[in-house]
């Protein structure tokens, strides 16, 4: 049976890990074994630093992306790669490892060593550093490759005949992906899937050949070179890529994207670091519930059996070496290492057909602390034996692989066939998932898919918008959900949809992965007693479109054509004064573009904007940059608008939405402050993180105070609401909910900042405002009752903090140029459905400020 134990609260996990690193600080190998059960995954999702990421790293995330098709070549495919210019500061030479300017030169030498290893260039980092695929497999003519990707194809499109397919049994390779350096600081899977891969290219025995021989393997050697080189979990914008899953914001994400959907792996390694002993995956509950999870337990669990075999043979102990035994936490723990939300790389994967996906955390701690702090030898004997674990796993994965390999496929073909035959998912059970210990009721999470869910394209008398809904139907598309379009009205489940409507019709191979972006989602609050990272993220409650879900009904009589793309929204009317809306990110950027030209806009007194006539040009320019819709307009506004000049110290994720949104941002923080910052080119401050105004110098907190006394402020959270407490602006108290509370939430909005949002938002470390003083209004409340939808939201132990607490009390509030949040809006550049209520908020805080200000 599953080992059982009391799990505290979450302020005691960190504690307990806390304690774990302080004691690995010691210099002898049993300190570094400290036991820092019970395990949760490093690296909270509340972010408190002021986000410093160059402009140039946002940019380079908006407009680079990876090809969405390839053509077919046969195998090796040589590429000569450029060498990147020696960079002695690369934090891997520290620790004795392959340093990024030293890839380049070895993946040419690896290709040297004989016809099993190819690589390919799949895009570019934040940074602007190459990201790397290397394939390992037995060569292949042109013919063998195009037959390969027919199979694959066959495996997906029509899983029923794939899964009697002789052909595919005899011939088809079975796809293994290695994920390295998610992590930046997390550096060791990087030079163990080097020595793997150079192993493997040079092998004569019997077993490597019969696996290259019916395997392709896959290694990103550094998902994250930005953060390697600089030692940093996230990459040049500060993201945390193993948390961009869902939206896919940032080039290292979409290329990670890319190769599952072009590889479909059928097991999948992602190789981080740091815990004690190493952690394998599969995970604790709550398990996600919108993939095969009998399938996907039963194959993770056997090759996670296998890794803690090879991890332990490696003879370390932790008298001698500081390492623990290997842990699984499906068997070994409670609560605490869960698959619940689809943000993770083997979770995602899992979507699209991946029945053996792990999370690897190798044993010894080399980052953070312990990299300022313990010397250089004791690193560098860490490191070997980390190296040393995850080329461990490497190996028995591609044991179980070559063993196992016609399971994994049949395995892969069932979870596809399931969902275009719209069958029932299967409960996991002692008899549903044989040989796994432990499965209880508490295991079980399974859902109803609908029969389809329905996309209206959206107008301008609509309340919700048509870029949202383009936005929506491309992004399924880039997760390889299958969307079709209406040429013609028609009823499903007895009600009648407009042409234009896109449908997604959930009898399709990767019904999961539509379902788990566009579904509600489940308030599991009760279910478990603590969840590390976000709990619900439903992008058809949160991007702004209409998302109708059908239950039941037949699409049998609809016209229905497949799509590639959403039909473009782009518009702009021949004559007269233009209006454009504002409930929308791409909105809100097509706006800040005409403002950088010097456009005459002016705001309406519906919240929209109005552009004259006289600039339709620079319109039509910003119509088809954003693929927004401008509508005719015998409105004529009131008050101009100017170009935005925004200090904003923030978090990474709302830093990237401003720019997204197009906005004229400068990061600020305590330390810029105290350092000397020159306001004179500043309209307005937004805070959100990383300014204490406690913490600043006299003379800085002199100069806030003069701007301030002239200029809008727009706050966030409890940082924010100090500021505002501190510079006397907004008379509201503040009340912190649960911190670790996070998911979408019911809300209703009632103000002009809030004007054309969608009724839901979303929290992390909910905050509301109660006993609000003269001049203050309320721009958005929480839902009455319970007004989490999904997500995990407890009280505290005393019993406030909850959502009965937040139930009816306000979440937004503006007055005095202010406005404060107590949603996060901009949270990972994730509810984009949101992001004007802050562009909203910037803007009448600016503008209100300065006619103050003139008057």
């Amino acid at each position: 049976m599953r080992t059982t134990r009391s799990v505290p609260a979450r302020p005691v996990l960190i504690t307990a890990l806390a304690v774990a690193t302080a004691g690995s600080l010691l210099l002898t190998p049993g300190a570094a074994g400290a036991d820092p059960k019970p395990v949760t995954r490093e690296g909270s999702g509340v972010d408190d630093r002021a986000a410093q990421a160059p402009a140039s790293a946002t940019r380079r995330a908006l407009t680079t992306d990876v090809p969405t098709g390839t053509t077919t070549r046969a195998y090796p495919r040589r590429l000569v790669l450029s060498p990147d210019p020696e960079n002695p500061g690369d934090a891997s030479l520290k620790l004795g490892l392959t340093p990024y300017h030293a890839i380049a030169p070895k993946l040419n030498a690896l290709q040297r060593l004989g016809d099993r290893v190819s690589v390919e260039v799949t895009g570019r980092s934040a940074g602007g550093h190459r990201l790397y695929l290397v394939t390992v497999t037995a060569p292949e003519t042109l013919r063998q490759a195009r037959a390969q990707e027919r199979m694959r194809e066959l495996i997906r499109d029509a899983p029923a005949a794939a899964a009697t397919s002789r052909e595919i049994k005899r011939d088809y390779k079975t796809p293994v992906f290695v994920n390295s350096n998610i992590h930046g600081n997390e550096w060791e899977g990087t030079d163990a899937s080097l020595k793997t891969v150079e192993r493997l290219a040079t092998a004569k025995d019997a077993k490597t050949r019969d696996l290259l021989a019916h395997s392709r393997l896959y290694f990103t050697i550094t998902a994250n070179p930005d953060g390697r080189i600089a030692g940093t979990r996230a990459n040049a914008n500060g993201f945390d890529l193993n948390r961009d899953f869902v939206t896919a914001s940032q080039p290292e994400t979409r290329a990670m994207r890319q190769i599952e959907l072009g590889t479909q792996p059928a097991v999948l390694l992602d190789l981080h670091g740091y815990v004690n002993g190493t952690l394998i995956e599969p995970t604790t509950p709550p398990h996600g519930e919108n993939y095969e999870y009998d399938l996907f337990l039963k194959n993770t669990y056997a090759n996670a059996l296998g890794m803690e075999s090879a991890v332990n043979a490696l003879g370390y102990t932790p008298a001698k070496d500081g390492v623990e035994a290997a842990q699984i936490p499906f068997r070994d723990q409670e609560e605490g290492w869960d698959d619940w939300p689809p943000i993770f790389t083997p979770q995602y994967a899992a979507f699209h057909g991946t029945v053996a996906a792990h999370t690897v955390e190798i044993p010894l701690a080399v980052n953070n602390e312990e990299y300022d702090e313990l010397p250089v030898p004791e690193l560098r004997r860490r490191s070997a034996v980390n190296t040393a674990v995850a080329g461990a796993a490497i190996g028995a994965t591609l044991a179980h692989v070559r063993e196992h390999r016609g399971t994994l496929i049949a395995d892969q073909i069932e979870v596809f066939r399931r969902g275009a035959a719209g069958a029932a998912q299967v409960p996991v059970s002692a008899q549903t998932v044989p040989g796994v210990p432990g499965i209880g009721p508490e295991d079980v999470y399974t859902t109803r898919f609908p029969r389809a869910y329905v996309i209206p394209p959206g107008d301008a008398r609509t309340r919700r918008s048509a870029p949202a809904a383009a936005r929506l139907v491309d992004h399924l598309i880039a997760n390889d959900v299958r969307v079709t379009r209406a040429t013609r009205p028609f009823r499903l489940a007895g009600r009648t949809y407009p042409g234009g409507s896109y449908v997604v019709d959930m009898h399709q191979a990767k019904r999961g992965m539509a379902n788990v972006l566009l579904d509600d989602g489940r308030d599991i609050s009760g279910k478990v007693s603590v969840m590390y990272d976000i709990s619900g993220w439903s992008l058809g409650r949160l991007w702004g479109a209409t998302v109708e879900r059908v239950p039941s009904g037949s699409l049998r009589g609809a016209s229905l054509r497949a799509i590639g793309e959403a039909a473009p929204v782009a518009r702009v009317p021949a004559h007269g004064d233009l209006r454009l809306r504002l409930t929308d990110p791409r909105e809100i950027a097509a706006l800040n573009s005409l403002l950088r030209q010097g456009v005459p806009v002016r705001r309406a007194a519906d919240g929209s904007v109005v552009v004259p006539a006289s600039a339709r040009r620079a319109a039509r320019t910003a119509a088809r940059t954003h693929d927004v819709s401008f509508t005719a307009t015998r409105q004529t506004g009131t008050a101009p608008l100017h170009r935005l000049r925004i200090a904003a110290a923030v978090t990474p994720g709302e830093l990237f939405a401003l720019r997204e949104m197009d906005f004229d941002v400068t990061p600020v923080s305590t330390d810029v402050l105290n350092a000397g910052f020159d306001w004179s080119g500043t309209d307005v401050l937004f805070v959100s993180a990383g300014l204490e105004h406690a913490d600043l110098t006299a003379p800085a907190r002199r100069a806030l105070e003069s701007f301030l006394d002239g200029h809008g402020l727009v706050g966030r959270g409890a940082t924010g609401a100090a500021l505002n407490a501190a510079a006397g602006r907004l008379a509201v108290k503040p009340v912190e909910g649960n911190a670790d509370a996070n998911g979408v939430v019911k809300v209703t909005n009632a103000g002009g900042i809030t004007r054309g949002a969608p009724d839901h938002g979303f929290v992390y470390a909910p905050l509301w405002f109660t006993d609000p003083g003269p001049g203050v209004r309320v721009e958005q409340s929480y839902a009455a009752g319970n007004p989490l939808v999904a997500g995990h939201w407890r009280p505290l132990r005393d019993g406030t903090g909850g959502p009965a607490a937040a139930a009816g009390q306000a979440s937004v509030v503006s007055g005095d140029n202010t406005v404060l949040f107590g949603t996060e809006p901009l949270f990972r550049d994730h509810p984009k459905g949101e992001f004007p209520q802050v562009a909203r908020a910037l803007f009448t805080v600016a503008h209100s400020a300065s006619v103050k200000e003139s008057g």
